[in-house]
């Protein structure tokens, strides 16, 4: 806000204006009477011998009247300047504060009744794996050594506590002494219910259970744009790891995500997600997928029928199952292709009879297709090895295994999981040597035509997958907006 020099500088300024203005305007005026009088001398002579004398004294008084009324606005400013001059500025005077105190109504007798409630804390964490019941309970912000006693010594409990990572739920009163603990955990990975501990004070003292209980869906959807890896923008699309090895086995007949992925791939997915009373325990099942890859859109929705093996298909109906997975790995990369190469070990130059691919020791490997195993166990250079007859031509070979999980004849299914990547037999590092034998040969995998599965369904089901794929074109387009609202 502008003080009282400010105005008063701004006023004076304005009388100045006014002045100069009304003088040139009574100038002006004077100057156009006179030209008045000469048009009433020519055509009233006697008219204007009567006001010649008062226009002759008022024009040889013009610069005179003009002076007058100048002096006259110049001294009205002179009393304005003088008037704002005698007001305090603003900006000098002290800041006074001005306290009104505000009364609330029967304040006290609603402080009596919050003192009388029992407000219980809860606060959530994770176990650690070698973690004290002590330092649980210091974790989640409680010391209380009953409490304590009772987890180390009770068998459900310390079974309940054996592995990090489970879900703990602590509830505590205001006095900070646990009133219930929850600790929810799966047992096996693809269970459909979860196992709940609960510790409960009770007015007979602390009381435990255990019990298992089904778990709920909810669904979730996710995308994102690769830069350096898939599994890097999966990352921070905040995408389970599961999930992500789901999408490269759905697609992996279409794209080839150890040569082909190219940067700036999108994706977009709609999973199921298994819940424990609303706490999520693990993702389940993609429901629907889409990839943008190299100017190429694939797609694909699950669709299951009563007393049928479900499977994925493009959301035009076409059925994505092949007989052969593109690679017995959900997701790593190839160290060795198919062809001559100078060997780790021998350090000739040698024909190399299949594909490497890196992972750790421990990754599980697959058959990438239906069929018997034909042989499983040790053969020289190939360390532990499983070989998979198909059909009548076709075999794959699985080496280095550092572990074996099927048998001689087992009959196995596309996806199955055979054996885990290891280094034993003619190896330098851990990895997974893979092999296609078609009558015999040995081929390139990368060669191997992915054949299409003959899936028939029938007209009631072909319509019921149209009504599915339009829900999952809807979904993936909502995934998609996310992704391209958080680019921008």
């Amino acid at each position: 806000m502008p003080n009282f020099k400010t105005l008063r500088n701004q006023l004076n300024h304005s009388l100045t204006a006014l002045a100069y203005g009304l003088g040139v305007a009574l100038r002006s005026t004077v100057h156009a009477a006179a030209q008045a009088w000469e048009w009433l001398e020519a055509q009233h002579p006697l008219l204007s011998s009567r006001v010649q004398s008062g226009m002759q004294w008022l024009h040889q008084r013009t610069k005179h009247l003009a002076l007058a009324c100048g002096v006259t606005l110049l001294a009205g400013a002179g009393g304005a300047y003088a008037l704002a001059n005698l007001g305090p500025d603003i900006a000098e005077q002290a800041v006074v504060t001005v306290t009104v105190p505000v009364e609330i109504a029967h304040l006290e007798d609603q402080a009596r009744l919050l003192d009388g409630l029992d407000i219980n804390l809860t606060r959530s964490d994770n176990t650690r794996a070698g973690e004290s019941p002590e330092a649980l309970l210091r974790r989640l912000g409680l010391v209380d050594v009953e409490a304590a006693r009772f987890l180390r010594s009770n068998k459900l409990a310390r079974q309940a506590l054996l592995r990090g990572g489970r879900s703990v739920i602590a509830e505590a009163n205001q006095q900070n002494n646990l009133t219930r603990l929850s600790i929810r955990w799966l047992q096996n990975d693809n269970d459909e219910v979860f196992q709940r501990f609960v510790l409960q004070r009770t007015a007979q003292g602390l009381m435990a259970e255990q019990d298992a209980l089904p778990m709920s869906t909810s669904i979730r959807m996710s995308s994102g744009t690769v830069a350096h890896s898939l599994y890097d923008a999966s990352d921070e699309a905040k995408l389970p790891d599961t999930v992500t090895s789901q999408l490269t086995e759905i697609f992996s007949s279409q794209i080839d995500f150890h040569r082909t992925l190219r940067k700036g791939a999108k994706f977009a997915v709609v999973y199921e997600v298994l819940e424990a009373e609303g706490e999520p325990l693990r993702a389940g099942r993609v429901l629907s997928a889409e990839f943008e890859n190299d100017n190429k859109t694939f797609n694909a929705v699950w669709f299951e029928t009563p007393g049928k093996k479900g499977a994925y298909y493009a959301l035009d109906g076409k059925s994505l199952r092949r007989s052969f997975l593109a690679a017995p790995l959900r997701y790593t990369r190839i160290t060795s292709s198919f062809g001559l190469r100078k060997h780790p070990i021998l350090h000739t130059l040698r024909r190399h009879e299949g594909v490497d691919y890196a992972a750790p020791t421990g990754t599980p490997v697959a058959t990438v297709g239906d069929g018997v195993v034909e042989s499983a166990g040790w053969q020289n250079g190939y360390g532990n090895v499983v070989v998979v007859r198909h059909n009548a031509s076709y075999t794959t070979v699985y080496g280095h295994l550092s572990r074996i999980q099927v048998k001689r004849g087992q009959s196995v299914s596309q996806g199955q999981l055979i054996g885990n990547v290891g280094s034993t037999g003619w190896s330098t590092g851990p990895h997974l040597h893979f092999e296609y034998r078609i009558n015999g040969r040995y081929t390139d995998p990368s060669r191997v035509n992915q054949q299409t599965a003959s899936v028939n369904l029938n007209a009631t089901e072909r319509a019921r997958l149209k009504v599915e794929a339009e829900r999952a074109r809807i979904q993936l387009a909502a995934a998609s907006m996310m992704r391209d609202d958080l680019a921008q």
